[in-house]
C-alpha cells in the first residue's frame, strides 16, 4: 500500500502542476504594448497618406484630419483603472481551489470503483503464502478450507507471473487444480514444472496424475511413460502404482492391476487399513480374469533387520520362496529396492520361477531373505541373509536379517 500513495502522490503533483503551470508561467509577449505598437504603426501609415493626398490637392484642411488621428489613437489607449484591476487577479485564487477538486475527485472515485478491499486482501494473501504452501504439503494438507484453497491459488498466480521458472509453485498450483477437479489447469501447471525440472520424482508423479485425467490417449501414453521411468528409477511410492493399477484396471489388463496392487500390499504391510481394500480389489480383478479368489494364495512375509547388520542403500532386498523341503532351486522370488525395517512383502503366483509350478500349489514352504550388496544375485561373499522356519501355505512368516555369508 506505501508504493500505491507515493505512486498517487506523485501523480497529483503532475496534476497540479499541470494546472498551475498557465497562470505562473507569464506570456512573454503583452497585449497592451502589441496594441500601442499598432496603433502607432497606423498612425504613422495614415499620416503618410496624408501628406500624398495634400501634395494632391485632394485634402484641404491637413491639420485638422491629423488632430482627428491624433484623438482616435488616445482613444485607444485602455485606462489605468482596467489595467490594475486586471493585473491585481491572483492566480492562486484559481489554482487551489482546483487543486483541491483534483484531490477529493480522484480519491473519491477511487474509494468508490477503485477495489481497494480487494488489493488489500489480494495483498495479505500473497503475504500468507509462506504459511499456506506449508499447511498444504503437510500431512493434514486435506484440512485446507475452500477459502484457505482459493487464497493459496491467488497468492500462487501472483508469485508465478513473477516468478515463472518457480517449479515447485507450479507443481502445488497443480496439486490444487487436481483437488479441485480443473483438469485443464492442472495439465497446464504440472507441464510447465515438468518443462522446468523434468528429473524431479514429485513432479514426474504430478505430470503423469494430471494426464492420466486427461481424455487425450495421447497425454495417457505419456503419463504410463511417465510412471515407468519412475518404476526403473525404483521411486517406491504407493501413488505410482495405484496410478497405474487403475490405468490397468481401465484398460482391462486385468493380470496387471493384480501386479501392481499386490506391490502396493508389500509396500504398506497388513498393518495399514489399506491392505484390506486392496485385496478386495485384486479378487475383483481376478473375478473378471476368471479366477476364484480361493485359488489365488500369496506368501505374506514380514522382514526384520538385526542390529549388527549394515548395507549400502544402493543394495538390493532379495526375497525367495522354496520347497519345505530345503531345495536350493526356489520356486517364487522378487527382488526389491532395500528401502526401510521392519517391512513386508507379500509373494504370489506372479513371482514364480518354475515353469509348470506356481506358488499356490505348494502345501509347505521357507522364505529366504537376501541383502544383496554387489547387485549380483550369482556372489554371496559379503551378503546378509536369513530364513524362515517351515511355514503351511496361507500362513505368514517372519524372517530376521542376521547372518553374513
Amino acid at each position: 500500500m506505501t508504493l500505491f500513495w507515493i505512486a498517487s502522490i506523485v501523480l497529483i503533483a503532475l496534476s497540479g502542476v499541470m494546472i498551475a503551470l498557465p497562470f505562473i508561467k507569464k506570456k512573454e509577449n503583452n497585449d497592451a504594448a502589441l496594441r500601442d505598437e499598432l496603433n502607432k504603426a497606423l498612425y504613422k501609415d495614415r499620416l503618410s497618406e496624408l501628406e500624398e493626398e495634400t501634395e494632391e490637392g485632394l485634402v484641404e484642411n491637413q491639420q485638422e484630419l491629423i488632430d482627428d488621428l491624433k484623438q482616435s489613437l488616445l482613444d485607444d489607449i485602455p485606462s489605468e483603472k482596467h489595467v490594475s484591476e486586471s493585473a491585481a487577479l491572483n492566480p492562486w485564487v484559481v489554482i487551489v481551489p482546483s487543486m483541491l477538486l483534483t484531490i477529493a475527485m480522484s480519491y473519491g472515485l477511487y474509494a468508490k470503483f477503485g477495489a481497494a478491499d480487494d488489493v488489500a486482501q489480494w495483498q495479505q494473501v500473497s503475504s500468507n503464502l509462506p504459511a499456506l504452501s506449508k499447511k498444504l504439503m503437510s500431512p493434514e494438507g486435506a484440512a485446507l478450507s475452500d477459502d484457505e484453497m482459493q487464497d493459496l491459488t491467488l497468492a500462487l498466480r501472483t508469485r508465478l507471473h513473477v516468478e515463472p521458472k518457480d517449479a515447485t509453485g507450479w507443481l502445488l498450483l497443480g496439486r490444487i487444480a487436481l483437488a479441485n477437479r480443473d483438469i485443464d489447469t492442472a495439465i497446464g501447471a504440472m507441464n510447465k514444472a515438468y518443462t522446468l525440472k523434468n528429473d524431479d520424482p514429485d513432479i514426474m508423479l504430478g505430470y503423469a496424475q494430471a494426464l492420466m485425467l486427461s481424455q487425450d490417449p495421447v497425454d495417457q501414453d505419456t503419463a504410463r511413460a511417465t510412471l515407468g521411468k519412475l518404476v526403473q528409477r525404483n521411486y517406491m511410492d504407493v501413488r505410482v502404482f495405484s496410478l497405474l493399477a487403475f490405468d490397468a484396471y481401465e484398460r482391462k489388463d486385468f493380470a496387471a492391476a493384480v501386479r501392481y496392487w499386490s506391490i502396493m500390499q508389500q509396500m504398506i504391510g497388513p498393518q495399514d487399513e489399506r491392505y484390506e481394500m486392496l485385496g478386495r480389489s485384486i479378487e475383483n480383478a481376478q473375478k473378471q480374469m476368471g479366477i476364484a479368489p480361493s485359488d489365488a494364495k500369496s506368501v505374506s512375509v514380514s522382514i526384520n533387520l538385526a542390529p549388527q547388520v549394515t548395507a549400502s542403500p544402493d543394495a538390493a532386498l532379495i526375497v525367495s520362496v522354496h520347497n519345505a523341503d530345503g531345495s536350493p532351486v526356489p520356486v517364487a522370488a522378487a527382488r526389491y529396492p532395500l528401502g526401510t525395517f521392519p517391512r513386508t512383502v507379500v509373494l504370489d503366483d506372479g513371482n514364480s520361477m518354475m515353469q509348470g509350478q506356481k506358488l499356490s500349489q505348494l502345501e509347505g514352504y521357507v522364505v529366504r531373505v537376501r541383502i544383496d550388496n554387489d547387485g549380483n544375485v550369482a556372489t554371496k561373499e559379503g551378503d546378509w541373509y536369513g530364513e524362515s522356519s517351515a511355514a503351511k501355505m496361507g500362513e505368514a512368516v517372519e524372517v530376521t536379517i542376521d547372518k553374513q555369508y
